[in-house]
């Protein structure tokens, strides 16, 4: 071999182990960064909205990966990835501010206000995702697509097999009765109870029995009144009384609540009840000396203890206890939601998961460990078939009633 071959092969070499360390990523993920440090839930959410605040108008929303256990921020340039990088969190560079997708679901509701439907803002995507439901066929379907494809893709548009609807039930509606598995049963009902690990970092270690007297209710429990059956959220107390929150639906339905379907054991009256728009209500406990628990019903004979309020966040693993399906779990997929029930009935600043729901759950807890997060509206589908299902953040409701909870609940 002469000199000029040795030289050549020695350049080629170098150019292949170049293109070795160029090639992966070139094809990396924009969602990957190296260096990018891991979170809980809760310290992802704690640096997520300090960076949003720091960063201003160039944060474009944030979500957890739960898997990766990494936080992952949406920002416009790359001198804001470089700060998001600095703290260990994954940034990805998009193309639409938090300004514009909250301009386009305000666009949606002036020109798509159509029964059926429901869109949130998804970070994942850095659009607007829009959901309609069996029943808008023809020209609504029409309708919502044209004003889709108008949005210069800031939104997308999807269907889902069932019907929006709000999940209240009937007195005769029992626990499991809409193809749930119902308090005690198998797949996605209560069986799944505290001993499965819940949401993340240990949302499922419940208190047995903590602080739970005879006749208190603990949230997820079945309250009844005006015909209907819904679920209790969480305890609070208001001005030091004790009261509970629930759906605002429901509350529209009846002034007194019992714990039994003959209405013979009352326990609250209505005092507060905010449907349409928003979704909840807040009924205060007839014996101002009940002693009712900061804790949720884990329907398996425990409770979870509840000691603080969490924002939803897109990637948070949360869980629902209910009175029809007892507890189940899932993600939150969407945030800012907005579904219409129709009749007139549309409710905004929702959360969207892909938990599942039926008629009886309405007003139940959704939580993420020791953290209250959201009220239960209403959805699509049922805990065999699966679907969307909505919530009313709990903060909202706190703030509205002046009532507080967990830690601020003696």
């Amino acid at each position: 071999m002469n000199k000029r071959t040795v030289v050549i092969a020695g350049a080629a070499a170098a150019a292949l182990a170049g293109a070795a360390i160029l090639l992966p990523n070139a094809n990396a993920s924009p969602d990957e960064s190296a260096g990018a440090k891991t979170f809980s839930s809760r310290s992802a959410v704690k640096l997520a909205t300090a960076l949003a605040s720091d960063l201003g108008d160039n944060a474009a929303g944030w979500y957890y990966q739960g898997d990766t256990r990494r936080l992952v921020m949406n920002v416009l340039n790359e001198d804001a990835a470089n700060d998001v990088r600095a703290k260990g969190a994954v940034a990805k560079v998009v193309e639409n501010s938090m300004a514009e997708l909250k301009a386009t679901t305000k666009t949606l509701s002036d020109t798509a206000s159509i029964p059926g439907t429901a869109w949130s803002i998804d970070p994942k995507t850095n659009k607007v995702r829009v959901t309609a439901d069996r029943t808008v066929t023809g020209t609504k379907w029409a309708t919502l697509t044209k004003a889709v494809d108008g949005l210069a893709g800031k939104a997308t548009v999807q269907r889902t097999n069932g019907e929006f609807r709000k999940f209240d039930g009937t007195d005769e509606t029992q626990p499991g009765a809409d193809g749930g598995a119902g308090q005690g049963g198998a797949d996605d009902g209560a069986g799944q109870g505290a001993g499965q690990g819940g949401a993340d970092d240990g949302a499922g270690q419940g208190a047995e029995g903590a602080g739970e007297q005879a006749g208190a209710l603990d949230g997820g429990d079945a309250i009844f009144g005006g015909g209907a059956r819904c679920s209790l959220g969480f305890n609070v107390t208001v001005d030091g009384a004790p009261a509970f929150l629930t759906a605002g639906h429901c509350g529209n339905i009846a002034e007194t609540w019992a714990t039994d379907q003959a209405g013979a054991q009352q326990v609250g009256t209505t005092a507060e009840s905010q449907f349409p728009v928003s979704d909840f209500a807040l009924v205060t406990y007839d014996d101002p000396n009940t002693q009712a628990p900061s804790t949720v019903d884990l329907q398996d004979g425990t409770t979870q203890e509840i000691t603080r309020v969490a924002e939803a966040s897109v990637g948070l693993a949360v869980r629902r206890s209910g009175s029809t399906t007892g507890v189940t779990d899932g993600t939150v997929t969407g945030l800012n939601a907005t579904v219409n029930y129709g009749n007139g009935d549309i409710v905004n600043g929702l959360i969207q998961t892909d938990v599942c729901a039926e008629p009886g759950d309405s007003g139940g807890a959704m939580f993420a460990e020791d953290a209250a997060v959201g009220l239960t509206s209403g959805g699509s589908g049922d805990c065999t078939q699966g679907g969307e299902t909505f919530f009313q953040p709990v903060s909202t409701a706190l703030e509205a009633t002046g009532a507080v909870i967990g830690a601020d609940n003696p």
